[in-house]
């Protein structure tokens, strides 16, 4: 909801006159759906309300009045910040839209997101090196057996066969050691977020039981590579 509003903030010495001046405006302009004001007291309420840790130590009231503008589109939300900022009433300290602060957000989220991607790429790589050198010394230590089973008879798939699936097995423990820190995440660490976050509808996400498949499946795909890279360079059968 935030993000469709626009709040206006009072200096502490603002007038009630000064306060019914943006009153009217708000009222004649037809872009406002609904606006409330919000006193300081109100503001701290709901501030000790939302962040009591936050709250509990302080000597004085430091929230301002505010007044909580709803405009009838999400559009508006902009020029109507705009306007209210150049009609420069008297009493009133700042204007802030939900527009800079969504944009300001998603700025943020761009920037996490980039390094995420990054980091995601390092450790795909890493793993995909890990598995594959493991599978090298696993050649290099059994490269006598692999002679006698070729000797025996033994075709190119029955010999490669034991290491492709050391290969996946590596891949689905990584994958499985994922799941359970991602299940630890969601039943311990998320609840104790999610408290102090405001809940929206609009928030969308996969499901755990999907993104444990998807785990499981990049987890698969990268031993195989793995595996499949060291067969190919190493084991000349």
């Amino acid at each position: 909801k935030s993000q469709l509003e626009v709040k206006v903030f009072f200096l502490d010495d603002v007038k009630p006159k000064q306060v019914n001046g943006l009153r009217i405006f708000l009222e004649q302009d037809e872009r406002v759906k609904e606006f409330q004001f919000v006193t300081k007291r109100e503001a701290l309420q709901r501030m000790q309300k939302k962040y009591p840790e936050l709250t509990a130590n302080l000597p004085s009231n430091p929230l301002p009045a505010s007044y909580e503008v709803t405009p009838g589109d999400a559009d508006e939300v902009k020029a109507l910040a705009a306007d209210i900022r150049a009609q420069k009433f008297p009493g009133v300290e700042r204007v802030k839209d939900g527009q800079q602060t969504s944009q300001r957000i998603l700025q943020v989220a761009r920037w996490i997101e980039i390094v995420f991607l990054v980091g995601v790429v390092v450790l795909l790589i890493a793993s995909v090196l890990l598995i594959a050198n493991t599978i090298r010394l696993s050649i290099f230590s059994r490269r006598r057996e692999i002679e006698v089973m070729k000797l025996v008879g033994a075709t190119n798939w029955f010999v490669r066969g034991p290491f492709m699936l050391e290969g996946l097995l590596c891949g689905a423990v990584g994958a499985a050691s994922a799941i359970v820190l991602l299940l630890l995440g969601k039943e311990v660490a998320l609840p104790a977020i999610l408290g102090h976050i405001d809940t929206s509808d609009d928030v969308r996400a996969l499901g755990f039981g999907l993104t444990a498949l998807i785990l499981l499946g990049v987890g698969l795909g990268v031993g195989a590579l793995g595996s499949g890279m060291t067969l190919r360079r190493y084991l000349k059968v």
